[in-house]
């Protein structure tokens, strides 16, 4: 039996920590979870706030932000759809996590969720896989931050935003380019790359110069020359 209301018609339900459960077992997660929508900026929780819910994020990207001792914020992270937003077994939350973009979700209190947990080792085991590649990704960014250049920064970026942005509809033709909307500002770039605002529109400036990215206008990027670009990023 398929599950009726919001599970029925996720997009992400593949993806997802829940595509670890059976029909059955959906039903019993459909009837805790709630859709919310957060417009950009909107925060689903804040730094310090009880830790009393957790969500599915279905369509849109979040940031999670950490405040610098002087009151500024710094993205250490973004999550897309099919990634899980929330701090389980655990009181408060540590970092704030709001709307980069417009965004979709699916809301569960912690507590159940994390009873549901506990009875479905699959989703359990996948939730661990998660943390420990996001944990990876955190190591590979500090070792970017510490030994690449502005070139490889920008050219790794747009590598991780195309894998995690793009989809079929990006394409104009199968196998053609793909173009896609940033989900951040250049500044916003800058400061998850440890660059200045300057530095990252140089280098945006001089990969479309050379014929490996277009720049349609505002936000919309086109991955001219994806083999050029992860050339870029390896070694510049």
């Amino acid at each position: 039996m398929i599950p009726s209301s919001i599970c029925a018609d996720c997009a992400v339900r593949d993806r997802a920590l829940c595509a670890s459960l059976s029909d059955e077992e959906l039903l019993e997660l459909n009837a805790l979870g709630q859709r919310r929508h957060l417009s950009r900026g909107e925060a689903l929780f804040w730094a310090g706030d009880d830790s009393a819910i957790c969500a599915n994020l279905l369509d849109g990207v979040l940031k999670i932000v950490a405040s610098t001792s002087d009151g500024r914020e710094q993205i250490v992270g973004l999550l897309y759809p099919a990634d899980f937003a929330g701090q389980l077994f655990a009181a408060q939350v540590d970092f704030t996590i709001a709307a980069l973009t417009d965004v979709d979700l699916c809301v569960f209190p912690r507590g159940a969720f994390e009873k549901v947990l506990q009875r479905h080792a699959r989703m359990e085991h996948l939730l661990l896989q998660r943390t420990l590649a996001a944990l990876g990704e955190a190591r590979s960014r500090m070792l970017s931050l510490a030994r690449k250049s502005a070139e490889e920064k920008v050219a790794g970026f747009l590598i991780d935003m195309t894998v995690r942005m793009a989809d079929a509809s990006s394409r104009a033709t199968p196998g053609g380019p793909v173009t896609f909307d940033l989900p951040l500002s250049r500044g916003q770039m800058a400061d998850i790359l440890g660059l200045t605002i300057e530095t990252v529109s140089r280098q945006m400036t001089k990969l479309r110069d050379a014929g490996v990215i277009n720049l349609p206008g505002g936000r919309a990027i086109t991955i001219a020359d994806g083999p050029a670009l992860i050339r870029r990023a390896e070694a510049a």
